[in-house]
């Protein structure tokens, strides 16, 4: 009898932190795309989750820390700063820089936390001298903010609100918790 076959090894289970305690994102929607992935747990493949209206573009590759569980009920997403965008399912060891703290709008006028944590890749040149949210000019971190905002608004007419923008000892308590959450 034939083994059954695992399409993909399964990159939400590897660590949040590699064995040199540097943080692991792994990349579901590439810098520049229209399509937003989302790794599928139950076929164990990258799936197509949705497209973004015409002339949204995501503005730096997309993804989460694996093993750890957020309060939406998926890993903690995380935007990603480097270079050249990676494709679906790349592991990057990145730093942290911050976090920007939102909540999603649900049905019945209900809210839930869905915080945006924001890292630079250490593989990047552009980014080499960014280790905190100060080293990013404001209005490029007003573009990552619009970006959250406007593109649940126009795919479907639901809300992001942004309730802040803090820095990378926030962003590491998020994930503390979220480990703890998915150990639970």
């Amino acid at each position: 009898m034939p083994s059954k076959k695992i399409p993909l090894a399964d990159p939400s289970v590897i660590a949040p932190y590699s064995k040199e305690g540097v943080l692991q994102v792994v990349i579901e929607t590439p810098k520049d795309s229209r399509n937003k992935y989302a790794y599928d747990h139950a076929r164990g493949v990258m799936v197509l989750k949705k497209t973004l209206p015409a002339g949204m573009l995501f503005p730096y590759d997309f993804g989460f820390v694996p093993s750890t569980l957020a309060d939406d009920g998926d890993a903690i997403d995380v935007l990603l700063l480097m270079d050249a965008p990676a494709f679906p399912g790349c592991v990057v060891d990145a730093h942290l820089i911050g976090v920007i703290e939102g909540e999603d709008e649900l049905e019945g006028g209900k809210t839930r936390r869905n915080d945006r944590l924001l890292a630079v890749a250490l593989a990047s040149h552009t980014f080499e001298d960014t280790r905190t949210l100060k080293d990013i000019p404001k209005s490029v971190l007003l573009h990552m903010q619009e970006f959250f905002v406007t593109y649940p608004r126009l795919l479907s007419g639901k809300t992001y609100k942004v309730i802040g923008v803090k820095g990378a000892s926030a962003a590491k308590r998020l994930i503390q918790e979220a480990i703890r959450r998915n150990d639970s």
